[in-house]
């Protein structure tokens, strides 16, 4: 009897020492403390750290400085799970097709997406910055990697098409875990209205970004790591890192998809990108990979061919 107690007290032990791992690593990945929303402080610009991206930071704030000047009106939907999301429209002329863009982990919409914005504008585009949960006005606390993100893309979409534009144009664009959140939408069932995706620099699934993370910028072993991760998401998140990947829906996606991803980039592999288009079931598909462009730079490195491509890519479905 005693040595039975050993080993139920001594599996309790390890069983709570493994939800104190899996819920350190579910803080450490996927929450995220209520930030207040981005203000547009004339003195403050909401700029990517560090030395890769400061030559860029000047063309950054010339971007954030001519956005504020632009007029917008305010959107807000409901998730599926209940949390209220929100987005600012820009609109350049009613009968232009529209582009929903979508931000990285952990980021937001200003400070992901206003070089887009403007991209778009050159190209004669509406533009719906949304800002993802947990980002900006838009509620919640924890980030998914696209599992249910996905699903908030497809809602945006739905609401456009009932609130906005019921016959016009829509295209999806996202950049890192934006990327990887149209993606994902791209294999759903949507509206006729969406013509094309632009996926800039996503990954293919979230366990692999997240095996590379650790391995790379954390210097722990990934395969010991990663299932404390899964475990943390799954019980604390209420979500399976492993049931819907960019990867797997590119096997099932019939939207033409443009894939960029600069071969420099040292966050999200060039060769991700490469392989999300080998996988891609499209029946028009083509990818861009920008030369020594960091992550998330490719249109700030070569604006000229980003906008180029996009031109060539969607010439024939405008």
């Amino acid at each position: 009897m005693q040595t039975f107690l050993v080993v139920i007290i001594s599996a309790l032990i390890a069983a709570a020492c493994c939800l104190a791992v899996a819920y350190g690593c579910f803080r450490k990945a996927f929450y995220l403390k209520r930030k207040k929303p981005y203000q547009n402080n004339p003195k403050q610009y909401p700029l990517p750290k560090g030395a890769l991206y400061e030559p860029y930071h000047p063309a950054m704030r010339g971007w954030h400085d001519a956005a504020r000047e632009r007029e917008y009106t305010e959107h807000f939907i409901k998730s599926y799970d209940g949390l209220t999301l929100y987005a600012r429209y820009y609109e350049i002329d009613k009968t232009a097709p529209i582009e929903i863009m979508f931000h990285g982990y952990k980021s937001s919409a200003e400070r992901d997406l206003i070089g887009g914005m403007f991209r778009c504008f050159a190209q004669g585009r509406n533009v719906l910055l949304v800002s993802q949960r947990c980002s900006g006005k838009s509620h919640g606390r924890v980030i998914t990697f696209g599992i249910k993100e996905h699903r908030d893309c497809v809602a945006w979409v739905e609401y456009v098409v009932k609130n906005i534009s019921p016959k016009g144009e829509i295209i999806l664009s996202g950049i890192s875990m934006g990327g990887a959140t149209v993606l994902m939408a791209a294999a759903q069932t949507m509206p006729s209205n969406v013509i094309a995706v632009i996926a800039d620099c996503a990954y293919t699934t979230p366990k692999d970004i997240i095996k590379k993370v650790i391995k790379s910028e954390m210097h722990l072993p990934p395969n010991l790591c990663y299932p404390f991760v899964k475990l943390g998401a799954l019980v604390f998140g209420g979500f399976n890192l492993d049931k819907f990947s960019p990867l797997e829906a590119m096997k099932h996606c019939k939207i033409p998809i443009l894939f960029f991803h600069g071969d420099a980039d040292s966050f999200v592999p060039c060769q991700m990108s490469i392989d999300n288009y080998n996988a891609c079931a499209a029946p028009k598909k083509r990818l861009v990979v920008v030369k020594g462009a960091e992550h998330g730079l490719c249109y700030a490195v070569d604006p000229e061919l980003y906008l180029d491509e996009i031109y060539e890519f969607l010439g024939d479905m405008l």
